[in-house]
C-alpha cells in the first residue's frame, strides 16, 4: 500500500511539475483591421476561395476514425470499430448500424452523439484554418516573437464553446503551429505543429501532420467535386434522405 502511495505522490508531483513549467495564461489580443487583415491573409495560403468550391472530403483521423463528408450536403459517413453512423452534423439526425445491422434505441443516440464528437474534433485538426470566421468567432492580433499571430476564440458552437487557438504562420501566412488553450486540456498554451501541407482540388491546401507533445497524423486525404467521385456513383446517404 506505502508503495502504492509513493507512485501516486510521485505521478502527480509530476503533473504539477510540468503544468508549472508548461503552462502559459493566454496571451492579450487586439480586434479589428490588423487582426482581420492577417485572417485574410491566412485564408488566401489556404485557398478558401477554392475550399468552398470543394464538394467532398475523405480522411483518416489516427487510423481509426474514417471519414467521407458530403460537403455540399452537410452529411458525413463515419466508420469506427465494427460501428458506421451516417450523420446530419447540423441536426446531429442519423443512423447508425453495427456489423451492418441497423441499431435502434438508446443505443442509437449514443452512438450519433458519439459521432459527432468524433467529426467536430478529427474535421478540426484537418480544416481550422478554414475557420476563422465562423459563426461566433472572435480573431485578435497577437505581438509574439515568431511575428504577429492570430488568435481565434470560439465563443460558441463546437464541443467545448470557449476554446482558443494562437495561430502562429510563415511569410506568406501558412500556419507552421498553433497554441491551444481548451476546455479538454488543463494545460495552456500547449503547441502542435501544422505541417506536410499538400495542394488538392481547386487548390486548396491541407496539413496532415501535426507534432507536439505527441504526433497526430491525418492520413487518406483526399478531395473532389461531389460525394459520386468516391463512391462509383452511389449515394452512400440515400438510406438517411428517406429516413
Amino acid at each position: 500500500m506505502r508503495k502504492i502511495l509513493i507512485i501516486i505522490v510521485i505521478i502527480l508531483a509530476t503533473l504539477l511539475i510540468t503544468f508549472i513549467l508548461v503552462n502559459e495564461p493566454r496571451p492579450d489580443g487586439k480586434s479589428g483591421v490588423e487582426a482581420e487583415q492577417l485572417a485574410n491573409k491566412i485564408l488566401t495560403a489556404v485557398n478558401y476561395q477554392g475550399w468552398t468550391k470543394v464538394g467532398a472530403v475523405k480522411w483518416s483521423f489516427r487510423d481509426s476514425h474514417h471519414f467521407l463528408w458530403d460537403k455540399k450536403r452537410n452529411l458525413v459517413e463515419l466508420l469506427w470499430d465494427d460501428y458506421k453512423v451516417l450523420l446530419n452534423p447540423e441536426t446531429q439526425a442519423g443512423l447508425a448500424y453495427q456489423n451492418e445491422a441497423l441499431v435502434a434505441g438508446k443505443e442509437t443516440e449514443d452512438l450519433l452523439e458519439k459521432a459527432w464528437s468524433y467529426f467536430a474534433n478529427d474535421s478540426f485538426w484537418l480544416v481550422a484554418p478554414f475557420k476563422l470566421r465562423d459563426p461566433g468567432t472572435k480573431r485578435e492580433l497577437v505581438k509574439t516573437d515568431r511575428g504577429d499571430a492570430l488568435l481565434v476564440t470560439y465563443q460558441s458552437g463546437g464541443v467545448t464553446p470557449g476554446d482558443s487557438y494562437l495561430w502562429i504562420v510563415d511569410d506568406e501566412g501558412l500556419p507552421v503551429a498553433w497554441k491551444m488553450w481548451v476546455n479538454i486540456i488543463p494545460i495552456g498554451g500547449m503547441e502542435f505543429s501544422w505541417e506536410s501541407w499538400d495542394t488538392y482540388t481547386n487548390g486548396v491546401k491541407l496539413a496532415s501532420l501535426h507534432s507536439g507533445m505527441f504526433e497526430l497524423e491525418i492520413t487518406g486525404i483526399a478531395t473532389a467535386d461531389t460525394i459520386l467521385e468516391f463512391t462509383s456513383g452511389q449515394d452512400p446517404f440515400s438510406a438517411l434522405l428517406k429516413n
